[in-house]
């Protein structure tokens, strides 16, 4: 029997994030000053001692701002180099000679899937974004329709395919086979991307008007002279750089002997926030010296990205603070209680187990590590389920519906340019699309498997 704490802590998690949605989309309060209030709000309600209210929030600010400023802020010194260079030109023109303008969301979607394999969902967001805005400006398309089926590709391999930090994590405590999880979640993860990617993106564009003037967009637009674009193979080096960093990060153990110099070096290297940096300095010599931009111009154009990121930045911390006051308050754990209490198969019981858990945090690789810690023991003592279908239906559920406390959600909001509404209307329900799909699909699978 579940006890009146637990239904009054969920009462009250599902009245914060209602009352948020309504401060920001129906009285058009600041986002971030209605993050802030409706976290504290719920702190004090849910009985959380006074002194440790504000600490909480601050300490989920911080948590995902010590990343996330950094991913962003590197991220878009890129992107402005790629737009000031005409290096997004390129590869949007050559995505539509190769593609043809019709069949631009599967190009994205393909780019989403290759890019998002070694890196985290806000670093390949950050660095593809300026070549959806160049290629929904130059095919005269919706953003949505360009963007979406790319958010889609990033966003399948987060939660279900390793070498990713988060399916990995999920491998290992479920004790499944690297290569087996591989192939069941690329199996799985492309037709979920192609349903919730390109077609969910048709079906839903026509619906969602997006405001004429972008400001992010207009960061990394061309001011319309005519220039000698930079080679195709040398853009594409300077933007992968970062991912083939970051993926020799990951084998690093593969490549040298644990604890060894190179070892070291080569994680250290690997590591997000240092690929990003190799990446953006690479790229200050590559689409800038070489494009023959003085070392003012280039500072200029650093200087310049900066600014517009300052909104994305804080409402992405303010997510993850009321994300994190969900946890400290007890949230969290009275829907894992909910959850365990409810006798449901395994693999059901992995995804909503992930799937509570991302809609109580914000955070998918938080869902997913609870999740698979509190299954693996169950699973251990089970039997007729495969780990490695296990690890996938648990990534699927830590991607159900994004909102309010996940940073990814203001991510994509303000470089969208969309009001809360369209953004639960796209992105949200894009991830839900995302959730449901690989859940059914590793249930088909587990009967053959």
């Amino acid at each position: 029997m579940i006890d009146h704490h637990t239904i009054f802590l969920l009462v009250s998690a599902l009245i914060s994030v209602i009352g948020l949605i309504l401060l920001i989309a129906v009285f058009k309060l600041n986002p971030f000053i209605t993050l802030f209030l409706t976290a504290l709000s719920l702190a004090v309600a849910t009985g959380m001692p006074a002194t440790s209210i504000v600490h909480s929030f601050e300490t989920g600010v911080g948590g995902a701002l010590g990343h996330i400023a950094i991913v962003v802020a590197l991220g878009t010194m890129l992107g402005k180099m790629m737009a000031e260079s005409g290096g997004a030109d390129q590869i949007a023109y050559t995505l539509i000679r190769l593609f043809g303008e019709k069949n631009i969301p599967w190009a994205m979607a393909l780019i989403g899937l290759v890019v998002g394999l070694p890196a985290f969902f806000e670093v390949g967001f950050v660095l593809l974004i300026p070549i959806a805005f160049t290629v929904a400006r130059r095919t005269k398309t919706s953003l949505i329709l360009v963007g979406l089926p790319m958010l889609a590709g990033l966003s399948v391999v987060h939660g279900l395919v390793p070498p990713h930090p988060a399916a990995l994590m999920a491998v290992t405590i479920f004790k499944a086979d690297v290569g087996r999880t591989i192939f069941y979640a690329l199996l799985i993860g492309v037709p979920t991307i192609v349903i919730a990617g390109p077609l969910y993106a048709k079906l839903i564009a026509p619906h969602i008007k997006l405001a004429p003037d972008n400001p992010m967009a207009a960061q990394f637009a061309d001011h319309g002279t005519e220039r000698k674009l930079p080679s195709f193979g040398l853009t594409l080096f300077t933007i992968l750089l970062p991912v083939f960093l970051m993926l020799m990060g990951s084998w690093a153990n593969g490549l040298s002997a644990p604890g060894s110099r190179l070892n070291e070096a080569l994680r250290l290297v690997g590591n997000d926030d240092m690929a990003l940096l190799i990446g953006a300095l690479f790229s200050f010599f590559t689409l800038g010296t070489l494009r023959g931009f003085s070392r003012e111009t280039i500072l200029r154009f650093s200087n310049e990205c900066i600014a517009p990121t300052a909104t994305i930045t804080l409402l992405v911390g303010a997510g993850a603070g009321f994300g994190r006051i969900l946890q400290d308050s007890g949230v969290s754990n009275a829907i894992i209680l909910v959850a365990m209490r409810s006798h449901v198969p395994l693999l059901l019981l992995a995804w909503l187990l992930a799937a509570l858990m991302r809609l109580a945090t914000g955070s998918s690789t938080v869902a997913m590590t609870t999740a698979a810690g509190i299954v693996a023991p169950i699973a251990l003592h089970s039997t007729g389920v495969r780990p490695e279908l296990l690890a996938i239906a648990t990534g699927a559920g830590s991607l159900i519906f994004s909102h309010v406390n996940d940073g990814g959600f203001w991510l994509v909001k303000e470089y969208f340019n969309m009001s809360v509404a369209d953004t639960i209307k796209t992105w949200s329900v894009c991830e839900t699309i995302i959730s449901v799909v690989a859940l059914l699909l590793t249930m088909a699978l587990a009967l053959v498997v």
